[in-house]
C-alpha cells in the first residue's frame, strides 16, 4: 500500500492569512483600541483632530477654563463680573468635551441605547448647574433655567437647525415616529409642569393653596419620572425595532456620504477619564456662575428671569446644540430631531423632577410654581413646534419663525 505523501504545509506550521488591514477596524471604519490605555497627549490629539469645524472653534475657549478658576480663588471679593463672564464662556468647551467623550464611549453599544446614554450624558452640565443652584437656594433661577432649557432646545436649537438646513437644502424631511412621539410627550410634560402653578393661581385663598403647591409639585415630579421610565422602556424594549431601523437608515446615509477609512479613536478608559475631568471642571465653573448671580442681579441690573430663562440655558446646552445643527447641515434631520426632542424630553421628564425630589430629600422646598409669563410661553412654544413638525418637513421659513418667537420671549424676560 503506497504511503501518502506528507503535506508540504503541515497544519502546525500553516501561517495565518495575512491581514488586509481591516481586522482591527470597526464596521464604520473606526480603528478599535486594545487593552486599557490612558494617554493624555493622545486624548488631546484625538479631541482636536476628529472634531468638527464648529467644535474646533469651541476648543479655542479652553484657555478660559483655568483662567476663570484661578481668578475665582485669587480674587474672591472683586472681579465678580469678569469671573462670571469667563466662567460662562468656559462652560462651553467643557460641555463640548462631555458630548464628544459620551459619543465615543457609546459607539459600540446598540444604537438606541447608545443614543439614549449620549443624551443623558450630554445633559449632565444642566443637572450639575441646577443642583448647585439648589444648594444655594436659588429657587427662582432654577425654575426659570429649567423652562429656559426647554425653550432653548425647542425654539433656538430647532430653529437654527431648520434655518441652516433650509438654506442648504430647499426642503428637508424627517421620520414621523420621532416628531409624533416627541410632541405627545412634550404636551404631557408641559401640562404636568403647569399643574402646581395653575392650582395656586386659580384658588382665591392663596395662603391655603400655597401650603399644597409643594406637595403637588413633589407628586407631579414622581409621575413625570414614571412617564420617563415608560418612555425609555417604549424605546428600548417594546418598540426598539422601530428606532433601530430609523437610526440604521441614518447610519447608511452617513456611510454612503463618507467612505470607510481607518480612524483612530479613544478607548473606553480614555473616554471615562475625559468625562471625569470635564464633569469636575463643569462643577467648578457652575459654582463660579452661581456665586456670581447675586452680583449680576443686584449690581448690574440683570433680571433673574432673563438670567435663568435665556443666559444660563444657552451656555449649558451650547455644545449639544452645535452637534445637532451640524446634523441638520448634513441633511440628517431625523438624527437632529431625535437629539433635539430627546434632549427636551430628558429635561422635562427627568432633570426637572429629579431636582425637585433631590430638594425634598435634602430639605430644600423647591416647587414647580412657575411664573405666569413662563408658563404661557412654554405651552405656546410646544404648540408652535408641534404645528411646524406635523407635516414631517422643514424649511428656512419655519426656522426663522422659531427664532423670532425665541427673540420675543428673550425681550419679554429682559424687562420682567
Amino acid at each position: 500500500m503506497a504511503e501518502i505523501a506528507p503535506s508540504p504545509h503541515p497544519s502546525s506550521t500553516i501561517e495565518p492569512r495575512p491581514s488586509v488591514g481591516f481586522d482591527n477596524v470597526h464596521h464604520r471604519g473606526f480603528k478599535l483600541a486594545k487593552g486599557i490605555r490612558i494617554r493624555p497627549m493622545h486624548i488631546l490629539s484625538i479631541c482636536w483632530r476628529t472634531a468638527s469645524p464648529a467644535s474646533k472653534c469651541v476648543n479655542l475657549l479652553w484657555p478660559l477654563v483655568p483662567t476663570a478658576i484661578v481668578l475665582q480663588y485669587t480674587h474672591p471679593d472683586d472681579l465678580h463680573l469678569l469671573v462670571f463672564i469667563l466662567s460662562y464662556l468656559a462652560m462651553v468647551p467643557c460641555a463640548n468635551l462631555i458630548g464628544f467623550a459620551s459619543h465615543e464611549s457609546t459607539r459600540k453599544l446598540p444604537k438606541v441605547l447608545g443614543h439614549l446614554i449620549e443624551i443623558i450624558l450630554a445633559s449632565t452640565p444642566e443637572m450639575i448647574l441646577l443642583l448647585v443652584l439648589l444648594s444655594k437656594k436659588q429657587y427662582y433661577v432654577i425654575q426659570a433655567a429649567a423652562l429656559g432649557s426647554l425653550l432653548a432646545t425647542l425654539l433656538l436649537c430647532l430653529g437654527v437647525c431648520f434655518l441652516c438646513g433650509g438654506l442648504i437644502y430647499s426642503e428637508q424631511t424627517f421620520n414621523g415616529a420621532v416628531s409624533e412621539l416627541g410632541s405627545d410627550l412634550l404636551l404631557t410634560a408641559g401640562m404636568g409642569l403647569m399643574i402646581p402653578g395653575a392650582f395656586h393661581a386659580t384658588h382665591q385663598d392663596q395662603t391655603a393653596a400655597s401650603g399644597h403647591v409643594l406637595l403637588i409639585s413633589r407628586i407631579t415630579s414622581i409621575f413625570l419620572m414614571l412617564a420617563y421610565i415608560i418612555y425609555v422602556y417604549f424605546q428600548m424594549r417594546s418598540h426598539h425595532k422601530l428606532y433601530e431601523v430609523m437610526l440604521e437608515h441614518e447610519e447608511e446615509i452617513v456611510s454612503n456620504l463618507a467612505p470607510i477609512h481607518k480612524e483612530e479613536k479613544l478607548c473606553f478608559a480614555e473616554c471615562l477619564v475625559s468625562l471625569v475631568i470635564a464633569l469636575t471642571l463643569v462643577t467648578m465653573l457652575a459654582i463660579n456662575l452661581v456665586e456670581g448671580i447675586p452680583f449680576i442681579v443686584e449690581e448690574r441690573g440683570v433680571s433673574e428671569s432673563f438670567l435663568g430663562l435665556i443666559l444660563v440655558p444657552i451656555v449649558e446646552k451650547a455644545a449639544e446644540h452645535i452637534t445637532t445643527v451640524e446634523d441638520a447641515c448634513r441633511n440628517h434631520m431625523t438624527a437632529a430631531m431625535f437629539h433635539c426632542l430627546g434632549s427636551t424630553i430628558q429635561t422635562a421628564l427627568f432633570n426637572i423632577p429629579l431636582v425637585v425630589l433631590v430638594g425634598w430629600a435634602i430639605g430644600r422646598d423647591l416647587d414647580l410654581e412657575f411664573e405666569l409669563f413662563n408658563m404661557i410661553v412654554l405651552v405656546l412654544s410646544i404648540l408652535v413646534v408641534g404645528s411646524f413638525t406635523r407635516d414631517l418637513k422643514s424649511n428656512y421659513l419655519e426656522g426663522s419663525l422659531c427664532l423670532i418667537v425665541y427673540i420675543l420671549i428673550a425681550v419679554g424676560s429682559y424687562f420682567d
